[in-house]
């Protein structure tokens, strides 16, 4: 079980309360239990009016529960599209309700906005996976073969990178450089699965996402017999086998995308559990099959670490301001190319 903030008591759930968050339960109330509201409720409201009295907004990863994604966060989203989010609001105090390498990137594109995460030791098994002193030894080892960085990463390897990418425009920034060899780091399936759509020779390096490399072609066999007619969706950090026995390989907003514009009967969606819940809430007509893969860095994120967070304005991310500047060049040459 994961450690999450201590509390010294549980907010009480009264029925002024349960006036005051009526709107948002009804939205949720499909994937939420009445029980479970009752938990959640008294720290919605109260971290919906701690943001406006503090003047904070909060970015919710596609992969948080439905209460925190749908409930209290302003912007959602993948965690380029929440960066990006982040740069355009006027507001100075940002929580990121995600991992770390995520509040980093917010960081890098607001330098001059206070970011903060609820739980510093929500990480990512693919930004642990590779550090910027391993960038420096391929560039040694492949003088010349441009390096793309996954946005899955920390700010000093991003810093060592030539480029940023995301699961949504990786195809696009292979083919972006001329040569017909490139690095990408350190999504060894996204890698793989991008090589199987381009000329160029893509190198790898043996990072991948704990969530999704669980998936196997088998379990999408499995999936097809148990639930016949379902429209199976992966995620491109699955190894390639799942991605090819899949009807649809995407990212986060591709996937939901692709639920909003042909609206599948059944849909089964590899990647982690709760993007299901919350695409879900937007299409109620679609029945989603949830094989759940939870990812334990993202469920560190509670409703009560964010009000924590909020009230004591912990735990800041800062990135060192040479490296930011270094990283920042890598994302915004991503950003440059066209899709």
């Amino acid at each position: 079980m994961l450690d999450t903030p201590r509390q010294t008591e549980q907010l009480p759930y009264t029925p002024a309360v349960s006036r005051e968050t009526a709107a948002l339960y009804d939205k949720v109330k499909r994937v939420i239990s009445e029980l479970e509201w009752a938990t959640h409720a008294p720290y919605i409201l109260e971290i919906n009016r701690l943001k406006k009295e503090m003047g904070a907004v909060v970015l919710a990863h596609n992969y948080m529960t439905p209460e925190i994604f749908h409930c209290v966060s302003d912007f959602a989203g993948d965690s380029l599209q929440l960066a990006q989010q982040a740069a355009k609001t006027e507001a100075q105090l940002i929580v990121q309700a995600g991992v770390h390498f995520m509040a980093e990137t917010s960081k890098i594109l607001s330098p001059e906005k206070t970011v903060l995460i609820p739980d510093m030791r929500a990480g990512c098994s693919l930004a642990s996976s590779i550090t910027g002193a391993d960038v420096r030894l391929l560039r040694q080892k492949f003088p010349g073969v441009p390096i793309i960085t996954y946005v899955n990463t920390s700010a000093d390897v991003k810093a060592e990178s030539d480029i940023c990418c995301t699961s949504s425009n990786a195809l696009a920034i292979v083919e972006s450089f001329p040569g017909d060899t490139v690095l990408m780091i350190p999504d060894q399936y996204l890698a793989r699965n991008i090589a199987r759509q381009t000329k160029k020779k893509v190198l790898t390096w043996q990072g991948a996402c704990e969530v999704h490399e669980k998936f196997t072609a088998a379990d999408v066999a499995q999936f097809r017999k148990a639930w016949p007619g379902a429209v199976i969706l992966a995620h491109p950090e699955c190894p390639p086998e799942v991605c090819e026995a899949s009807d649809f390989s995407g990212s986060t907003k591709a996937m939901s995308d692709y639920v909003g514009n042909n609206a599948p009967k059944k849909v089964v969606m590899i990647t982690e559990c709760s993007m299901s819940d919350n695409v879900s809430v937007n299409h109620p007509n679609t029945e989603f099959v949830r094989p759940c893969a939870l990812c334990p860095h993202m469920k560190r994120i509670t409703l009560p670490a964010i009000l924590k967070s909020l009230q004591t304005r912990t735990t800041e991310v800062v990135v060192d301001a040479a490296v930011a500047v270094r990283a920042k060049e890598a994302v915004d040459r991503m950003l440059a190319v066209k899709i």
